[in-house]
């Protein structure tokens, strides 16, 4: 919260030594983000792709980054924040409504971010769309992570609604819309629409087999569901997709807010979850009473149908967990660039410039890998590029998204007892900082999820020529490249944390950057912070942390 003129001159002491506090950042300036759309493009001409397609989005990510770089954006992040949604159940005479109501600073970031294309830009570009929105989708979560799960899920439903042609002429059309309506109405009546996601139930959680849930199927795919299901995110959005057993096995579905006859379908809100961070984001438990859907996908393929929609989920929990830790890092930065401690400034501490470019580096690591991530999604279908991404994200998911907590906690230390009170905005960043990694596919989930990637031989192949490349282009790393040729290695975790470390190295430009990664990480890794004394260029990777604050 910025306030005007605050005195400083009190009666028992002068207030001295303070850091400002932040100020507006041009996040599209970042090097760090200039760094990784160029190794995004690096992959994406070596794919056969167009990698001049960005530049038409160019200008739109320099605004978008002044916009949700500054403090009024973060601020409203806030007051999103600490001002809960709260479930309205019934309406004044007692009848049933399900309704969210969320504090106004929501709907201004949701506006400003559906407004600008973070969830509709990939699949409306001419060209680069996903990389145009991985930028579009990190830059938002610098003011806000909770409306980015609406947003998340509006984009990841597309490609799965683009495989319908009864979704194309409201759903289709209305994701894609780049419009905001929050209003609860029919979806023929609003000018753009949102989408979420019920999957999980009490008794299966990751094991979504495990569901309970019954669909009765009519004609053209119409059903009555009747179930439970024990998360349901962002349950103020349009529609969901969810999954029920019908005679064929367990199917895919689309159960919208509202019939096809203009009343309220039979969704009812059991209640909201009261989670450890994200709180500006409604999630709740929920149950059908013969709610209205309408099957997408094939009959008993629900799974492969959802896998559609959670491979791009994930590629936003990568990019969600770098933007949570270029964040911390950078505002441990601010903190310590004006911060005055045994007669210099903390940043030129040596043990904290040390530490400060260990994060910064791992920021900068994280960021490149999603990048890379999201040339994949961008490279022609039959690609090479295009064929890794179905093991590349999982892979990327698993470490980035389990790094951002450590970041986190340790950028948070780096401002003291500050970084520990709420007013400093850490504790925000660290209570939805575990997040990506369980979203979507724990750790075990994801793990497994990679071995059961490369059973597919196409996905082998491009993994192993993949591999075998960077072990030739990276002599310093070709141990492990050698060791990762042997996809049936036992230990999945392992396996899953040596490829992206790999992954990173080679994601990252040659030179500092690279030569850093693969010192801490690879050649003499270290599990503590900031242990690296002569072995990185410190004031190299801090420095790329300064000179582009103001928007």
């Amino acid at each position: 919260m910025k306030t005007q003129n605050p005195r400083t001159e009190l009666a028992t002491h002068d207030v001295l030594n303070q850091p400002p506090l932040p100020g507006d950042f041009n996040l599209f300036a970042d090097p760090a983000l200039t760094s990784a759309i160029g190794s995004g493009l690096a992959k994406l001409s070596q794919s056969g792709g167009p990698v001049d397609g960005l530049l038409e989005h160019t200008e739109h990510l320099s605004s978008f980054g002044k916009l949700v770089g500054s403090a009024k954006a973060r601020e409203l992040g806030r007051l999103a924040s600490e001002n809960k949604p709260a479930l309205k159940t019934f309406d004044a005479r007692g009848r049933r409504i399900d309704e969210i109501e969320f504090h106004p600073a929501y709907h201004e970031l949701m506006k400003m971010g559906l407004e600008n294309g973070v969830s509709a830009r990939a699949w409306t570009a001419k060209s680069s769309g996903h990389m145009a929105h991985a930028a579009l989708a990190y830059m938002m979560g610098w003011a806000d992570t909770g409306v980015g799960c609406p947003m998340t899920m509006t984009y990841a439903v597309t490609p799965v609604l683009q495989n319908e042609s009864w979704t194309h002429e409201t759903w289709l059309k209305g994701v894609t819309s780049g419009h905001y309506d929050p209003a609860c109405r029919p979806t023929q009546e609003k000018s753009g629409l949102t989408m979420g996601m019920a999957m999980t139930e009490k008794q299966g959680g990751s094991d979504l087999r495990a569901n309970t849930t019954k669909a009765v199927v009519g004609a053209d795919g119409e059903a009555e569901l009747t179930g439970h299901k024990w998360f349901c995110s962002a349950p103020m959005c349009d529609g969901f997709l969810t999954l029920a057993y019908e005679e064929a096995g367990l199917s895919c579905f689309l159960v919208p807010k509202w019939r096809p006859d203009g009343t309220r379908n039979a969704i009812e809100i059991q209640r909201l979850k009261d989670k450890m961070g994200d709180h500006s984001n409604a999630s709740s438990e929920i149950e059908y009473r013969g709610a209205w859907a309408k099957r997408v996908g094939e009959p008993g393929r629900g799974i492969p149908t959802i896998i559609t929609m959670a491979h791009h989920t994930r590629f936003d929990c990568i990019i969600g967990s770098a933007s949570g830790m270029r964040k911390s890092v950078a505002l441990a930065a601010q903190f310590a660039r004006h911060r005055t401690v045994f007669q210099k400034k903390l940043i030129d501490q040596v043990l904290m410039q040390n530490t400060l470019a260990d994060l910064a580096l791992e920021s900068e690591a994280a960021l490149a890998l999603g990048f890379v991530v999201a040339a994949g999604f961008d490279a022609p279908k039959d690609s090479h590029a295009h064929k890794l991404s179905r093991v590349l994200t999982p892979i990327a998911k698993y470490w980035v998204c389990k790094r951002q907590p450590n970041v986190v906690t340790e950028a948070m230390e780096c401002l003291g007892g500050v970084g520990f009170v709420h007013e400093s905005g850490m504790p925000r960043l660290f209570q939805t900082s575990p997040l990506n990694a369980i979203w979507e596919g724990s750790g075990n989930v994801i793990a497994l999820d990679i071995q059961r990637a490369l059973r597919a031989p196409e996905t082998l192949d491009a993994f192993t020529e993949e591999i075998v490349r960077i072990g030739m282009d990276i002599p310093a790393v070709q141990a492990l490249t050698d060791w990762l040729k042997d996809a049936a290695h036992g230990d999945a975790r392992l396996f899953a944390e040596r490829a992206a470390l790999v992954f990173a190295a080679d994601a990252l430009p040659p030179g500092p950057l690279r030569d850093a990664w693969i010192a801490q990480r690879i050649t003499n890794p270290s599990h503590i912070w900031g242990a690296n004394a002569g072995t990185i260029d410190a004031a190299y990777l801090t420095g790329r942390l300064d000179g582009w604050h103001q928007a």
